[in-house]
Parts: C-alpha cells; structure tokens; sequence
C-alpha cells in the first residue's frame, strides 16, 4: 500500500493545489469512492521467470477513486481523477496493480436548472500504469516468517477516457454520484481488450453556492 501512496500522493497534491487555487473564482468539487473495473483475459501463456507456465488472468477487484474539479461557469469546468485497485492482483505467478488517472473537460448540460439532480459528461485523456511485483516469504527460528512484495517491473500506456455520471445532492453541498467510465488504453496487450469499463459510486462535497 506504501507504494500506491507514493503513485497518487504527486497527483493528489496537484489535484488540491490546482483546485484551491481556482476556488476563488469557480466552483470547486472533490469527491472519493469505490467501484469495479474489468476486462477480459488475453490468453497469453507465460512462463514467468522459470517457474511454471501461466494463463494471464483478467482485470477485476475493488476499485478506489478519488479526484476534484473546477467548474468555470454552471455547465462546464475542468477536473482529473485517479483510479486504483485497493489489493495487488494475481497475473501469471506474479501480483499486479493497475492504476489510471485522467484529466477531462466536464459538461452539466443542465448548469443551475436542477438543483438536486445534476447529469454530468466527461471526456479527457491520461494514463495508466501496471505495477508488477514479486513476491517472497522469509522464515527463521528467532523472528519467524515475514513476507516482502518488491516491483519486478511496470508498463505505461496513453489512455482516453469517457464518463458519464449523475449527481443526486442530499443538501446544496454533499452529493452522491454513480458513474459509469470507459477507458480506452492504448496498447493494452497485458488484457484482453483496450477498453476498460469501471463502475463507481462516489460521495463528494461542492464548495460555493450553486
């Protein structure tokens, strides 16, 4: 887990920075939640590094998600997000994470018309990133057995990403948002499919009036 906080904590910073900042001015959001996102099995065998033959598995899990954005007038703004698994996976013999993130333009076609349920569209670009790591277990007499997981390598791949949301907002501040996002990763050969489809539910407050 320390090493998904050194990934997210440079975004995350940036993230709030960017946010406060434009606060002043604009609307602000930031929001955080859980989902799933899948994709099917390439079906490649491996023979990880001597160990045996291994079928690569596909992508599911619980998923976190957290992210903020400006809106520069009621119907559009700017925002980024981040997307993770919460547990490394198994992928042929090895462990795995995989983590996306994307920076988009936001549109809430119907701006302040509605003011307890808000539909949001998002279009944008980014990045993900495999982590893959190893495992090993060591035991003594003295302190008994403890296990290690250290990165064996990673793969970085250009993503676009779509998203489309709706806002349900309990008071004028705090919202809760089911989304459904399709990210579509370049060269993708780890799966089976470029496309990656998440399901979430996030909660998130809105700063300022609306």
């Amino acid at each position: 887990m320390s090493k998904l906080l050194r990934s997210t904590l440079p975004l995350a910073l940036g993230l709030c920075v960017a946010a406060t900042f434009a606060s002043a001015q604009s609307g602000l959001d930031v929001f955080a939640g859980v989902g799933t996102a899948s994709v099917s099995s390439s079906g490649q065998q491996i023979n990880t590094f001597g160990t045996g033959v291994f079928t690569t598995p596909s992508m599911a899990g619980v998923f976190g998600k957290f992210g903020a954005d400006v809106m520069f007038k009621p119907w559009i703004g700017f925002g980024a997000e981040t997307d993770f698994r919460f547990a490394q996976g198994a992928y042929a013999g090895l462990t795995y994470r995989p983590f996306f993130y994307d920076f988009n333009a936001i549109l809430m076609p119907t701006g302040r018309k509605f003011k307890y349920v808000v539909p949001e569209l998002q279009a944008g670009i980014g990045g993900t990133k495999l982590s893959f790591y190893e495992s090993s277990t060591y035991c003594n007499v003295f302190s008994g057995c403890s296990s290690n997981s250290a990165t064996v390598a990673s793969s970085n791949h250009f993503q676009t990403h779509l998203a489309a949301g709706l806002r349900f907002y309990a008071t004028p501040h705090l919202f809760i948002e089911p989304k459904v996002d399709a990210h579509y990763v370049n060269n993708f050969f780890q799966f089976g499919s470029n496309w990656v489809p998440e399901y979430s539910a996030s909660v998130g407050w809105s700063f300022g009036e609306r």
